[in-house]
């Protein structure tokens, strides 16, 4: 039978309708909300190639983390500025490292709120690239340690979850490891997984202050033809101890997200980057676009994709818009 008798158009005839065949969902508990972190006290300073977001002192940062846990978001991923900078970035693993201080005033405020760390080294590094640097080559084995050292370091400062994103070889075995003999056995990893060398992240070296001072991340990072690569990467991590797994940039990479959903039994996130938020501000801006459908159908499009869940900065927003 086709025409007249079968019409799609049915389900699609009221809202109610269209909400109750609607194939893929999005609300308040599938996001966590990024901050960025810095010394100081009251402070937040504008981010300007990302209207909206700013860097907050750990104060501040208690605050957004309360506003997002009161919008129903259950999660938010922690990055650090420090106060110095050097070769082997030590500010990443120090007890009083700004994450580290975050982490322990956000899980005293708002205890049931999921508390992320972003496991690398490039915020932390004279040189903004996130290993060891011998020469001009980014070393894999030596890094290892310190991204080790740094994950224990968080986990005993409170975080539910380290998210190691350096995308160096056998960093998830390494801070298992560490972890597992440190007494955290029940922190949880969540992997960058698939971690491309992507345009898409320049808002956020502006955010972060983690730029290369030479060179680029080509290195380490994945190429942005290649979609069988982020399955091997994938399975690796999964071998190595990882708990969950994630797609980085998320839009430009559905394809991939797709894939990875359909290759793992694991939880598998995405991230909604920097650039992709810029674009949609940018464009709100200037009148092209309607911002809060936009972001909400991107969003949507990446949980259609086979995201369990999403980081995102626009979390915030789309929780107030997406609550009853």
């Amino acid at each position: 039978m086709g025409f007249p008798v079968i019409r799609p158009r049915r389900l699609r005839r009221t809202e109610a309708l269209r909400a109750f065949v609607r194939e893929a969902s999005l609300a308040p508990g599938d996001l966590v909300l990024p901050l960025f972190v810095l010394p100081g006290k009251q402070e937040r300073r504008p981010i300007a190639s990302m209207p909206g977001q700013f860097q907050l002192s750990v104060d501040e940062a208690v605050r957004e983390a309360k506003d997002a846990a009161g919008l129903g978001v259950p999660a938010i991923i922690l990055f650090g500025l420090p106060e110095k900078k050097d070769a082997r970035a030590s500010g990443a693993w120090g007890k009083d490292g700004i994450v580290q201080q975050a982490t322990r005033a956000i899980k005293e405020a708002i205890p049931d709120l999921l508390v992320l760390t972003d496991v690398c080294l490039c915020e932390y590094t004279d040189h903004g690239h996130c290993g060891v640097v011998e020469g001009q080559i980014i070393a894999n084995d030596p890094t290892l340690e310190l991204l080790a050292r740094t994950a224990v370091s968080q986990a005993e400062a409170g975080a539910d979850v380290v998210a190691p994103s350096d995308m160096m070889d056998g960093r998830v075995a390494a801070i298992r490891a560490a972890l597992d003999a440190a007494g955290f056995a029940d922190v949880a990893i969540l992997s960058y997984a698939a971690k491309y060398a992507s345009a898409f992240y320049g808002p956020f070296r502006e955010a972060a202050q983690s730029a290369p001072q030479f060179g680029d991340r080509r290195t380490h990072q994945m190429d942005p033809g290649n979609a069988r690569e982020a399955l091997r990467e994938v399975l690796l991590d999964l071998d190595e101890g990882a708990d969950m797994v994630m797609v980085k940039p998320a839009l430009p990479y559905l394809d991939v997200l797709r894939q990875v959903r359909d290759a793992v039994h694991v939880p598998v996130g995405a991230f909604h980057v920097s650039g992709e938020y810029a674009m949609i501000e940018a464009a709100a801006k200037n009148g092209w676009i309607d911002r809060d459908r936009v972001m909400l159908e991107s969003l949507v499009a990446i949980r259609r994709a086979g995201a369990d869940f999403v980081l995102t900065y626009h979390a915030k927003e789309a929780a107030r818009l997406l609550r009853p």
